[in-house]
Formats: structure tokens, C-alpha cells, sequence
């Protein structure tokens, strides 16, 4: 590389919501001389989860452990520049009236639940949750997902709102990201999810539950072209969690396993609370469809 990684990432700003320096970095990216990444006879691919300002440590969902994640999943993506084909970065994006933020619901009193409120299908039906908005189509949500054996509606703070400086991918990763696009002539495939009003959105091949059953199978698809998928992100007991395991399911449906995707362990965290129970989804993951670990520090290609 002749550029260094100091010039592209600032590590001190990582987490900041600042002005970017594309037009500083890119011409530099143009000089680099690489191979384009199609001509890779080995495919790998970085997938990026939601690696956004809102859920950034501070932010207004932060994520104890996401600055420090950015700085290695820089770190590994300049390391590996020649090596990692395709970028797919995932953004969460929502608009103040969902089923999972505080102005959709309503108690006996008329007065919101609190952020990280826990709403039951019992409640719902009993009347201690009453939904402002979709009513028949917002209890029929919460009854499926308990049915369905998926975590219980939970109530979290307004983030990721469409348009605002929260939603953006985080500024210094995105520096490196699209210097890897224009060093290897490689066209970044950005997935937004998140929009649909009356269900979560986790994942990012399908929602946590939808009448219309709707699965993403074409992006789907598009990952069994891969020989190596390296997935990090936030977070690790939330959207990382529900997109790797929609991603090793449809794997195992078409008779392969997943000894092809690894988790950089050390680029990922839980939402603080959920830490025991991410780790058992996990290890389960890797018992029933050959799921690896790894830190970013440590990766063979």
C-alpha cells in the first residue's frame, strides 16, 4: 500500500460525526494500482452490519465496545485490501413511527413506555399496551413473535431516523470503505432495512416476522457466490445475530454448511444485558451449521 492507514483513518475521531474527506482520500485510492477485484479467483467478502453513528458508544442506542470495533475492522480492511473482493454494509433505518419506539404504544394513562419497555402479547391483549397505530396488525405482531419462538417486542430509543446524521454509516470506516471501492473497482452493496412500520427488522434478509413472508432471495443469493464471508458489526446480540443466522439457515437449506462464514470476534458487541444468551445463540450456530470465530488479527485466507 502506499498509502498509509493513518492518512485514511483517523483514529481519533472515530465515533465523531464530522464533514468527510472523500475528496482527499480517493485520489489517493486511484493511485494504488491494484488488481480489480473481479479478476480475484478467490472471493471473499467483508459484510458490515449497521456500523452506524447512532450505535456507536455514545450514540443514542450506543453499544459498549463499537468505537473499539470500527478501529479493528479498519485495521483488518487495510490489511487485507488485495485480499477481501466486495464490500456489503448494511444500514438500519427507521422513521419515528414503528412498533418498536415509544410513540407507537400507549398505557391505561395515555403515557408512553420507556425505552427498553419489554411488551408482552398477555399485555397487549389485556389492555396494559394499547397500539396508537395498525391496532389489529400491531397485536397480530407480538402474538407471532412468541409463537415463532423470537424475542419478546422490545421498546428501544429513537434511532437511525432516516435522513439525520444518525443514520449514516461512521464517518472513519466509511473512508476506508470507499477507498477500498476505488483502489479495487468494486461496487459496494448497501442493503437498508428497517422501514416497514409494523415489525422489526434485525436481520437483513428478512424480517422478524411478515404476513407476506418477505425474504430478500436474490441478496441472498449473491452470498453463496462467495468463497469467504467475514461478518462484523452492531450488534453482536441483535442485527449481527439475526443476519447470520437467516444467512446459515438458508445455507444449510441448500445442503451447505457455513465453515465458509467467520465472525471477527473482536469487531462485534452485544447490547449490554444480552451478552449470556448471544453467546449460546452463537456457539449454537456453530455446532449445527459449522459457523467459525476468529479476531480480526488472525484471519487466513
Amino acid at each position: 500500500m502506499k498509502t498509509s492507514f493513518e492518512t485514511i483513518v483517523q483514529i481519533d475521531k472515530i465515533g465523531e460525526i464530522s464533514h468527510n474527506r472523500l475528496n482527499e482520500i480517493l485520489p489517493l485510492a486511484e493511485k494504488e494500482e491494484m488488481t480489480p477485484s473481479y479478476l480475484d479467483k478467490k472471493k471473499s467478502l467483508l459484510l458490515l452490519i449497521d456500523f452506524q453513528n447512532d450505535f456507536m458508544d455514545h450514540g443514542p442506542l450506543g453499544v459498549p465496545g463499537a468505537l473499539k470495533d470500527v478501529e479493528r475492522v479498519t485495521r483488518f480492511l487495510y490489511n487485507h485490501m488485495e485480499k477481501i473482493t466486495d464490500i456489503a454494509l448494511s444500514l438500519d433505518t427507521h422513521i419515528p413511527t414503528q412498533i418498536f419506539h415509544p410513540c407507537w404504544w400507549q398505557d391505561e394513562e395515555g403515557k408512553e413506555p420507556v425505552p427498553f419497555t419489554i411488551i408482552s402479547s398477555e399485555e397487549v391483549i389485556t389492555g396494559k399496551w394499547k397500539p396508537r397505530f395498525y391496532e389489529k396488525e400491531s397485536k397480530d405482531y407480538v402474538e407471532n413473535l412468541e409463537k415463532l419462538g423470537k424475542k419478546k417486542l422490545c421498546i428501544w430509543p429513537y434511532h437511525c431516523i432516516e435522513g439525520t446524521p444518525g443514520n449514516a454509516l461512521e464517518s472513519q470506516l466509511a473512508n476506508i470503505v470507499y477507498f477500498h471501492s476505488v483502489a479495487r473497482k468494486s461496487k459496494i452493496n448497501t442493503i437498508v432495512k428497517g422501514l416497514a412500520p409494523v415489525t422489526e427488522m434485525y436481520g437483513i434478509f428478512r424480517p422478524e416476522y411478515s404476513p407476506e413472508n418477505f425474504v430478500n432471495e436474490s441478496l441472498l443469493e449473491t452470498m453463496l457466490s462467495y468463497d469467504q464471508i467475514f461478518v462484523a458489526g452492531e450488534a453482536k446480540s441483535h442485527c449481527v445475530l439475526e443476519s447470520v443466522r437467516q444467512l446459515v439457515e438458508y445455507f444449510g437449506s441448500k445442503g451447505r454448511d457455513a465453515s465458509n462464514m467467520i465472525l471477527l470476534e473482536d469487531c462485534t458487541s452485544p447490547i449490554r444485558g444480552f451478552e449470556e444468551e448471544t453467546e449460546k445463540a452463537f456457539k449454537d450456530l456453530q455446532e449445527t451449521y459449522g459457523l467459525r470465530f476468529a479476531n480480526s488479527t488472525e484471519v487466513e485466507f
